[in-house]
């Protein structure tokens, strides 16, 4: 009995061994599966990173353009206010100028209406007198002001 039992441990250790080895192997094939999952799900994970980044990137150029085009536009812009400003300016000072000459005139045509002989030729002489005075105004001269 001491040789079918030693026999039969020996078998035993023999299949023991085999089935360890078998063990083994699927351990290390498991390990080396996974080993190929980890490194592939790593390279998608940094190509989706470069991905992420050309897409930033475009964004990036894109959203400096439109910087680029807004600043344009509001130099553009101001430069229109600055010249639309003096332009006002002129104007203003025309209306000033109108306004006092109109004045005046008034003035003088009350002044003559009074109803003194000859006054109808003083007040025609007078009146061409006004008509034919340019207004002086520039924006270069406005822009003191």
């Amino acid at each position: 009995m001491d040789s079918s039992s030693g026999t039969t441990s020996g078998s035993t250790l023999l299949q023991s061994s085999g089935s360890d080895e078998d063990l083994l192997q699927l351990m290390e094939q498991r390990k080396r599966r996974r080993l190929i999952s980890n490194r592939e799900s790593a390279r998608r994970s940094r190509m989706k990173k470069q991905k992420r980044l050309s897409e930033l990137m475009t964004q990036l150029s894109q959203l400096r353009k439109e910087n680029n085009q807004l600043i344009a536009s509001l130099r553009f812009t101001s430069q229109h206010f600055v010249n639309v400003e003096a332009e006002n300016s002129v104007l203003r000072a025309q209306v000033g100028e109108l306004s006092h000459r109109l004045e005046s005139l008034n003035e003088i045509v009350s002044f003559l209406s009074v109803g003194e002989p000859g006054g109808e030729f003083i007040n025609e002489s007078l009146s061409y007198l006004y008509v034919n005075q340019p207004v002086m105004a520039s924006a270069a001269d406005m822009l003191m002001y």
